[in-house]
C-alpha cells in the first residue's frame, strides 16, 4: 500500500505544473539566445519555440552537481537548471529529445532521464561561465559520481556538451 501510495504520489506531481512559468506564458528573452526548444511542448514565446537566454535558464533554478566528468580532470562543480524543470517550463509532452550541438553532434535522450536522475544543463564550472572553449554554454550532465550506473558507454554519449538546441518528440 505504501508503494503505491508513494508511486501515486510521483505520478501526479509528474502531472501538475510546478516550473516557474507553467501557468504563464514564457517571457521573451532580453540577452542573447543561447538554447531554442522545439517539437513537442505547450508554452512558446517565440513562434513554434521555446527561446532562452542565460538570465531565464537561471531562473528555473540553479542546482550543483559536484562530479568528475570522462573528460574533465578531477571533482568539479557543475552548476545550471535540472532538465525536469526546462521540460516543466516549456510544457514537454514527448518521450525523447533530439539535442544538438554547435557543431551538429546529435544525442537523442530519452525524458525519463531527465525525470529519474538530477541531469542539469550545467551553464557553471567551479563558478565561472562555460564557454564553447570549455563545454558551454550549456553541458548535459549526468551525476557520474552519485549515481555510478551512470558511468556507461550509452550515457556519455547523451552528455552533450555545447548545447544548442533540444527538440521534444
Amino acid at each position: 500500500m505504501r508503494h503505491f501510495l508513494s508511486l501515486t504520489l510521483f505520478k501526479l506531481l509528474m502531472v501538475v505544473p510546478t516550473s516557474l512559468w507553467a501557468d504563464t506564458p514564457l517571457p521573451v528573452p532580453e540577452g542573447r539566445v543561447i538554447l531554442s526548444v522545439t517539437g513537442k511542448l505547450s508554452h512558446t514565446n517565440v513562434g513554434d519555440a521555446a527561446v532562452f537566454d542565460a538570465a531565464m535558464l537561471k531562473a528555473l533554478g540553479m542546482h550543483t552537481v559536484a562530479t568528475r566528468t570522462p573528460w574533465t580532470e578531477g571533482v568539479s562543480q557543475f552548476s545550471g537548471p535540472l532538465g525536469r524543470d526546462l521540460l516543466e517550463a516549456v510544457g514537454a509532452q514527448g518521450d525523447s529529445l533530439i539535442v544538438k550541438a554547435l557543431n551538429d553532434f546529435v544525442a537523442e535522450i530519452p525524458v525519463s532521464d531527465f525525470i529519474k536522475y538530477d541531469v542539469i544543463l550545467a551553464m557553471m564550472r567551479d563558478a565561472k561561465r562555460l564557454t564553447v572553449r570549455d563545454f558551454g554554454p550549456l553541458f548535459i550532465l549526468y551525476p557520474f559520481d552519485q549515481q555510478p550506473e551512470l558511468q556507461t558507454e550509452k550515457i556519455r554519449f547523451r552528455s552533450v556538451w555545447q548545447v544548442a538546441s533540444i527538440e521534444i518528440r
